[in-house]
């Protein structure tokens, strides 16, 4: 298969720590019981499809060769996307107490709002890596 799978499974992590922080903005100013729970959840499922867009991300990576170009902007662009991960898990697990979900308190909610600055940034160099160096496009026809 020509088609890298990363490009279409890194939507996912996205998507769900994206609207978790999201929800979190939200209920620091209107509080519906249904919105931390949902915050959390949108957090686990990030981490847990994170996971796989690591995986197909670092499999990705392994293809471009060492004296690349974009060799720097790729590791960088990995260094950002774990430690977006690992904000993300620490939000989380910050939200558990005995094991159940609970309202999130200060340093959650700050995990999540740094989580998303570091996903903005990830982002970029995602884009950088496809648009700037053409990392993971090919030219052959349709």
């Amino acid at each position: 298969m020509s088609h890298p799978i990363h490009p279409a499974v890194v939507h996912f992590p996205v998507a769900c720590w994206s609207l978790a922080t999201v929800a979190d903005v939200v209920g620091l100013l209107w509080a519906p019981p249904w919105l931390w729970p949902l915050a959390f959840v949108l957090t686990v499922l990030g981490c847990v499809s994170g996971l796989l867009a690591a995986l197909a991300g670092f499999l990705e990576l392994l293809k471009l060769p060492p004296e690349h170009p974009a060799g720097r902007t790729a590791n960088a662009h990995m260094g950002l996307a774990l430690a977006t991960w690992c904000l993300y898990a620490g939000s989380a697990f910050l939200r558990l107490h005995d094991q159940q979900p609970v309202p999130p308190a200060t340093w959650a909610l700050a995990l999540g709002g740094a989580g998303l600055l570091s996903l903005l940034a990830t982002g970029w160099l995602g884009g950088k890596l496809v648009y700037g160096y053409g990392v993971g496009v090919t030219t052959r026809g349709a």
